[in-house]
């Protein structure tokens, strides 16, 4: 006797017993607990008063909450001789301009390289593949030399422009466009008509759409967690993240100021993920095409 298919959500799936499901659910779990542990940690430790805080063993609970961890570290920042929302503007302003200008050049580069035939297109995907290689500090005196030639040093652009050339999203774009966008369906546009920007705007970023939400979300993240930096001089461009650890630097006083530091510092980056996770696992080929 034939065994049922099982189906969800009007898709038949795999068979599979109620063991296997029962194990996979549970290590899934398990996983989660530990990756949820270090963000309760980080929560818990911020509504410590000091005297908690300093307590050994390191208890995961807070006897007496409090905000005032909060209360003070947006009351520090006050007092600083530039403006506490001066160093939200250029964070938001990095992040954004940085997380949109390293989308646009790595899809336009991906699809390029992936979809269009023109000479030396394998020879530029090994040497972005072997860019992954080398850490930033290898190439950091030949990028401040070059940032001191074009006069971008001390300006937006010294961190801007370098995250819009970061080969990691244009690698991550060409795998996901090579293994997603049918060379048929481009031909199709192509005879139709559609000019290549077209083709490369209404029909295959939609097709790759869980690829550059996750782009955003991996950029966005980096640059929003960008510090101090070499090329960056004027207290006027600085970040928020910079800001903070001067400020927690004061010593064993402001170690309350510094977890509810942390605590802002992820708020951002973690509600840009719940915002984009529920894109990230859509199906590809259903995500920009029709029936």
């Amino acid at each position: 006797m034939a065994k049922k298919l099982r189906v969800r959500g009007h898709k038949v799936v795999l068979n599979r017993s109620a063991g296997g499901d029962f194990g996979i659910t549970f290590f899934l779990v398990i996983l989660g607990f530990f990756m949820f542990i270090p963000m309760y940690y980080a929560v818990i430790q911020s509504l410590k008063p000091l005297d908690e805080l300093w307590m050994y063993p390191p208890q995961f609970y807070v006897v007496k909450p409090t905000l005032k961890n909060f209360s003070l570290m947006f009351k520090t920042l006050q007092t600083s001789w530039i403006p506490f929302s001066r160093y939200i503007f250029n964070t938001v302003f990095i992040s954004v301009a940085g997380t949109f200008g390293n989308l646009a050049c790595g899809s336009l580069a991906a699809y390029a390289i992936s979809k269009i035939n023109f000479p030396g297109r394998k020879g530029l995907s090994s040497l972005v593949r072997l860019s992954l290689m080398f850490h930033p500090t290898v190439s950091a005196i030949v990028n401040f030399m070059t940032m001191s030639t074009l006069g971008w040093v001390d300006t937006y652009l010294a961190i801007i422009i370098p995250a819009w050339g970061a080969t990691l999203g244009m690698f991550l774009m060409q795998t996901f466009m090579e293994g997603n966008i049918s060379v048929a369906v481009l031909e199709a546009a192509r005879l139709d008509g559609s000019s290549e920007l077209r083709t490369f705007w209404t029909i295959a970023m939609p097709m790759v759409k869980p690829g550059w939400i996750t782009l955003i979300i991996y950029s966005f993240k980096d640059l929003w967690n960008t510090g101090s930096s070499t090329y960056i001089y004027s207290e006027e461009i600085k970040t928020f993240n910079y800001a903070v650890g001067q400020i927690t630097s004061g010593g064993v006083e402001r170690a309350g100021v510094g977890t509810a530091a942390a605590v802002v510092m992820m708020i951002v980056p973690i509600a840009v993920f719940v915002i984009g996770q529920s894109n990230v696992i859509e199906t590809m080929a259903s995500s920009g095409m029709k029936d």
